[in-house]
């Protein structure tokens, strides 16, 4: 069913979405020049709404939660979709962490003279307005709202149809800081219904939107990747892996390999495909194996990792290609280092992946090699996260190349400029 909130039915989606844009950057212009004291009140605002707002925020998400019971939705997303009071105290500390970060607008990150007397520096300034785009996580809305504000952009969010009046409920406590620090509400703004074609009118705002980041799907993903003539920030599917090498510590290999895994099957970081060497196979994959079937997580090997426990299912050449978030997990052993590399290249997506090795020089060529935005040597891929990296929050972790990779945070979400100052010269 679609939903409409503050929405004549006399308006088209296209208009709406005009409107929308229209108010954005118009709003940008004040935000890219609003204190850094009236930013941070905003944020620590918002924050305290969301704590004394708990319980209406949760009714919200009662409401999106019965919904997508009834539509049969997955228990990794409806993970994802869930709120709970711990995980809104986490969203309120995200803003209070972001609040008191650095503020990045202004920052001169270069500044050189030139023989000619020109001085020339490169200063931070906001992206300007950006339109993000999510799926399931009502938690993003928290995250990316407070994010882009503390980079000085005004934000256009759309979250998923699954997580609307959970999204909205968050939302509304983001325009209550907004207002009681005298910045305009025009900020942080909600498309106000669940229709797709908003999406496609969103896409093609570049009168309006300078960056899009989308965050969900493959299948969202790609279609926006499609349709969109606004430059992108791409958050991909985790097809995360970890290479147990032959001299990993086998307590660590054990630890880091279930937590990687099992902490939370449904986030981007979980570990979906565990390489071994195979002269470490039989010294550490049995207990490895009976940690995660214990934990209740089931098991697609190859022939070798088969022989090593009767409760392995066999794995299909489908299962490498597989972002599972569910209690899955593919296992496979591989001749050597670059045997494993040669297996992230070849199915993973760019994302995260992590070596467990004692030995240096393993790790620094693992780390060389490897092409993913993020790579962990000896440590849990959970940590794949902006939050767990002094970001604060982060909208996503970007697999592209360009501008952003890895968490996007507050400085993920600026650009900048050279301001060049002379004394009258004049070039020959």
């Amino acid at each position: 069913m679609t939903v409409h909130s503050n929405l004549d039915e006399s308006d088209t989606i296209a208009s709406m979405m005009q409107d929308l844009g229209r108010r954005a950057k118009d709003t940008a212009k004040t935000l890219a020049m609003a204190s850094t004291d009236a930013k941070n009140s905003a944020l620590r605002d918002a924050a305290n709404a969301l704590r004394v707002r708990s319980a209406e925020i949760l009714a919200a998400n009662s409401t999106d939660m019965a919904a997508a019971k009834e539509k049969g939705i997955s228990a990794s997303l409806l993970d994802r979709l869930e709120l709970n009071d711990e995980r809104i105290g986490a969203m309120a500390a995200g803003l209070d962490a972001i609040a008191e970060l650095p503020d990045p607008v202004g920052d001169i990150m270069a500044e050189w003279d030139r023989p000619n007397g020109l001085e020339i520096s490169r200063v931070r300034v906001p992206l300007g307005v950006i339109g993000i785009i999510y799926e399931s996580r009502p938690n993003v809305t928290a995250d990316a709202g407070s994010l882009c504000l503390k980079a000085g952009n005004a934000c256009i969010l759309r979250g998923g149809s699954e997580s609307y009046h959970s999204s909205r409920a968050i939302w509304s406590c983001l325009q209550e800081g907004l207002v009681s620090a005298g910045l305009p509400a025009d900020a942080i703004q909600m498309i106000p219904t669940t229709d797709r074609a908003a999406v496609g009118e969103l896409l093609i705002l570049s009168e309006f939107v300078d960056v899009i980041v989308p965050r969900g799907s493959y299948k969202l993903i790609e279609r926006v990747q499609n349709e969109s003539r606004i430059p992108v920030f791409s958050h991909l599917d985790g097809l995360v892996h970890i290479y147990i090498d032959e001299d990993a510590d086998p307590k660590k290999s054990l630890d880091i390999t279930l937590n990687s895994k099992m902490r939370r099957v449904s986030v981007c970081g979980a570990l979906e495909t565990l390489l071994v060497h195979k002269s470490a196979a039989a010294s550490q994959l049995p207990a490895i194996l009976d940690s995660l079937i214990d934990a209740g997580c089931e098991i697609r090997g190859d022939d070798s990792v088969m022989a090593l426990d009767p409760r392995v299912i066999a794995a299909t050449e489908a299962d490498w290609q597989t972002e599972y978030l569910e209690p899955i997990l593919s296992i496979k052993t591989v001749e050597n280092l670059l045997a494993a590399i040669d297996h992230i290249e070849q199915y993973g997506s760019h994302h995260t992946d992590c070596i467990i090795t004692e030995n240096a020089d393993t790790a620094k060529t693992f780390t060389d090699i490897v092409d993913s935005a993020i790579l962990l040597q000896n440590a849990s891929t959970q940590f794949a996260d902006g939050g767990e990296f002094g970001m604060g929050a982060e909208i996503g972790i970007s697999t592209g190349k360009m501008h952003a990779r890895g968490p996007v945070g507050v400085e993920q979400l600026t650009s900048f400029k050279y301001v060049v100052k002379g004394t009258g010269q004049i070039r020959p």
